[in-house]
Order: C-alpha cells, then sequence, then structure tokens
C-alpha cells in the first residue's frame, strides 16, 4: 500500500526522514522534493560501462538554465532523504513532465534503508529553462510486506551530492 499525505506526515523524524522539511510539500499521497543548483554533464559523448566516466559540474543559476535536448543531464535533490521499514518510490511531477523533462529515466526505485539525496537523471524532449529550488520532483512510500534486509551499503547509499554512474564497479566484482 501507498503511505497517504497524513501518514508520511505521522511518520516523519520516525521511519521517514526528510532534511529540511516543509510541511506545505506535503501532499495527499506523496512530498515533494526540490532541485539542489547544482547539475553533473558527462564530458564525453561516448559512455564506457566497464569504465569511470568523467562528468563536470554546472550551477544553475537563481535566472534559470537552459537545458538542451538530446543531452543528459545529473541532478539531485535538495533534500537528504532515510527511509527505513518502508520502499521509498521517486515520480517527476506531473506539471515538470507536461513541459517535457524526464526527471528520471529508470531509477525511480528506492531500497529500504537508503540514506541520501536521490540523483536525478534529467532529459528534455524540447528546450526549457529550469530553476533552483523548484519543486521537481515527489516522494512516495509503500509498505513492505515479510522478512528483508535492509540496504547497508552499496555504490550510492548515504551519498553527499550528485552521484554518476558506477556500474563500472559491478564489473570489477566479477574480476
Amino acid at each position: 500500500m501507498i503511505l497517504s499525505g497524513v501518514e508520511i506526515k505521522k511518520r516523519i523524524g520516525d521511519d521517514i526522514k526528510i532534511n529540511p522539511y516543509s510541511e506545505k510539500q506535503l501532499n495527499p499521497n506523496s512530498y515533494n522534493l526540490r532541485l539542489h543548483n547544482e547539475l553533473l554533464v558527462y564530458d564525453n559523448e561516448v559512455l564506457d560501462m566497464k569504465k569511470p566516466n568523467t562528468a563536470s559540474k554546472l550551477i544553475i543559476p537563481e535566472d534559470g538554465l537552459m537545458l538542451e535536448t538530446g543531452k543528459l543531464y545529473l541532478g539531485r535533490t535538495l533534500e537528504y532523504t532515510e527511509t527505513n521499514n518502508l520502499v521509498p518510490m521517486l515520480e517527476g511531477r506531473s506539471s515538470i513532465g507536461r513541459l517535457g523533462l524526464f526527471i528520471h529515466i529508470t531509477a525511480g526505485f528506492g531500497d529500504v534503508g537508503f540514506s541520501g539525496f536521490w540523483t536525478l537523471e534529467m532529459l528534455c524532449v524540447q528546450p526549457i529553462k529550469i530553476y533552483p529550488n523548484v519543486e521537481i520532483c515527489q516522494i512516495f512510500y509503500h509498505t513492505i510486506e515479510g522478512e528483508y534486509t535492509s540496504y547497508e551499503g552499496g555504490k550510492y547509499q548515504k551519498n553527499s551530492g550528485i552521484q554518476a554512474s558506477m556500474l563500472y564497479k559491478d564489473f570489477e566484482k566479477e574480476n
């Protein structure tokens, strides 16, 4: 089941931690997360799964930044979240999607026990001007049934900012 906004509010500080938290961002069954002012863009046009891919930082000025079509931008949420005993899920806001901006291409599913900022995989279908601090996506929470192992470690746990792909580490484990 998906938690209601009332239930999300009840669990803040316990199963759900959102920092900073503002009740103004609470919805009937989700919580809006904002866009930080930093983005990463990969330096090379061709990316290699087996190698680290370098990326450069962009800052979104207060007066906005124009995103180009066909280019992947990695962003992050302004809010740091921690979720216990629930499965966190991330979706773009419908108002953002109606402008043709995809917020996460494949990574909307979180693990029980995830702590960190959410890296956003942003792609637009036509040029769009974006701004820092805009409520860009929403987090919602599913209950989990049965025994589970909480996400303790991994490539992205307890991150401190935007994270480029670390898929190459999976190949290193094979060797």
